[in-house]
């Protein structure tokens, strides 16, 4: 499956590096979408959280490195994404919320800027 790390994405070249990151992507939206249709009590919403928070925090140590070299305005943009994303996943996980939807839409739509 997805066994590698944020850090090997970026050893390759910024072509495969970007067709991983989709990947990655396309995986968390499809997971929360199959927890959105079972619940935020099932299987499917322990391993969608799961993996989102583990994806988001792989993005934000990227993203905090100063080796980044996106710009500093839209990396502080993904990180403040990527913190509510975070947020959001935990409250599911706490039974604050139930709803899926807005995780699944944020994450939908920085898998389409990737493309």
């Amino acid at each position: 499956m997805y066994q590698f790390s944020y850090a090997d994405v970026l050893e390759t070249s910024p072509k495969v590096a970007r067709e991983r990151e989709r990947q990655v992507f396309e995986r968390s939206i499809e997971l929360l979408k199959a927890a959105d249709e079972k619940g935020p009590n099932s299987i499917e919403a322990v391993e969608a959280l799961t993996f989102s928070r583990r994806m988001w925090a792989a993005l934000l140590e990227d993203l905090a490195s100063p080796d980044n070299a996106l710009p500093d305005e839209l990396r502080a943009q993904i990180i403040s994404i990527g913190i509510w994303a975070v947020r959001e996943a935990e409250n599911i996980r706490l039974g604050k919320t139930a709803d899926f939807k807005p995780l699944i839409d944020i994450t939908t739509a920085l898998y389409e800027g990737l493309q």
